[in-house]
C-alpha cells in the first residue's frame, strides 16, 4: 500500500488569440481494486464559464469545461491524492489457456465477460492485421496460460525495443513500431494490444502515472515525470491484469490509473475544440510524490 500526491500541469501557449474553447480532460484517477482516489482538485486558467464532471462510456471520470473569454494561453492543473494497493500474488500459470478465452467469453452470461468483448474489436489506433498475429504467436504457444504468455511478450518488448521519444509521433503506425523497434509507452502499448486482439484476447489501453522518485536502490523507471501508458489483459474468472511493456513488468503500487479505453483516442489527457489560436506550444509537468502513511 502506498499514498501519493499527484500534480499534473498542462499549459498551452498560442501565437494568436483563442476566441473560445471546449475541452475534455481524463486526469482524474480512478477508484478501482488497484487504488482509491480520495481527492481531486482541478484549476483552470482562464476560469471556465461552464464546467462539470461525468462518467464516460468506459467508466472514467471526465472533466468537461468551456473557456469563452479570449485568451492566449490555457493552463489546467489537477491535484489528486491516491492510495494504491499491492498486487495479488497470482500464479500466472493458473490462468486460462489463451486458446480458450474467446469461447469462454461467448458462452458466458456474466456481465464482466460480455463487456470484455468490445476490447477484442479494432479501434481508432488498432487495426486487425496478420503481422500482429505472427508477432503474438512467438509468445502464445499451444496451451500456454494467457497471463504467462502476456508477461513473456511484455518482457520481450522491454528487452528488445528501444525507448526513443524522438522516433515516433501520435500518428506513427503500429507496423512501423514493429519494424523499427523504437517508440514510447503509447507505441509499445498499442503494439501489444494489437497483437493480443489478433488472437481474440480482450486487451485495453490504460493511461496513468508512475512514481516520480524510485524506491531506494532501484533505477528510475522510464515514463515517470509524464503520463504513462500500459495494457490490461482479460481472463474469465480472474478478471483484468495490467502489464507494462515499457518497463517489462506487471504493474505494482507505484502505478496510478487515470483512465481505461480501447486505445489512446479514448483516454487522451486533454483534448477539445478551439476557435483561433494559430500555432501553439505545449508544456506538461507531472509530479508523483509518495507520502508517508
Amino acid at each position: 500500500m502506498a499514498d501519493f500526491k499527484v500534480i499534473h500541469k498542462t499549459k498551452y501557449s498560442y501565437d494568436d488569440t483563442v476566441a473560445y474553447c471546449h475541452n475534455m480532460a481524463h486526469m482524474y484517477p480512478l477508484t478501482s481494486p488497484h487504488q482509491d482516489c480520495f481527492r481531486t482538485h482541478v484549476t483552470v486558467n482562464p476560469k471556465p464559464v461552464v464546467s462539470s464532471f461525468r462518467r464516460d462510456y468506459f467508466g472514467n471520470q471526465v472533466f468537461l469545461f468551456s473557456v469563452e473569454d479570449p485568451h492566449r494561453f490555457l493552463e489546467v492543473v489537477v491535484e489528486s491524492t491516491v492510495r494504491t494497493h499491492h498486487s495479488l500474488g497470482l500464479d500466472l500459470y493458473k490462468s486460462t489457456p489463451w486458446e480458450n478465452i474467446y469461447s469462454l467469453i461467448h458462452e458466458s452470461t456474466l456481465d464482466a465477460d460480455l463487456l470484455s468483448i468490445e476490447y477484442i474489436q479494432p479501434s481508432s489506433f488498432i487495426a486487425a492485421k496478420e503481422s500482429y498475429s505472427e508477432f503474438a504467436r512467438m509468445f502464445f504457444t499451444n496451451g500456454k496460460p494467457v497471463y504467462a504468455a502476456a508477461l513473456d511478450m511484455t518482457s520481450y518488448i522491454y528487452q528488445t525495443f528501444q525507448y526513443d521519444p524522438k522516433a515516433t509521433s501520435i500518428n506513427t503506425p503500429i507496423d512501423q513500431i514493429l519494424y523499427e523497434r523504437k517508440g514510447v509507452c503509447q507505441d509499445f502499448s498499442h503494439l501489444m494490444i494489437a497483437a493480443l486482439r489478433s488472437l481474440k484476447i480482450p486487451t485495453r489501453y490504460v493511461s496513468g502515472y508512475l512514481e516520480t522518485l524510485p524506491p531506494p536502490g532501484t533505477q528510475k523507471l522510464q515514463g515517470s515525470d509524464a503520463t504513462h501508458a500500459w495494457v490490461s489483459v482479460y481472463c474469465p474468472t480472474f478478471g483484468w491484469m495490467d502489464f507494462d511493456p515499457t518497463n517489462g513488468k506487471i504493474i505494482t503500487e507505484e502505478y496510478i490509473i487515470t483512465a481505461v479505453g480501447r486505445d489512446y483516442a479514448d483516454v487522451s489527457p486533454l483534448k477539445g475544440i478551439l476557435f483561433g489560436g494559430g500555432k501553439h506550444k505545449l508544456k506538461v509537468e507531472v509530479d508523483v510524490i509518495r507520502e508517508q502513511i
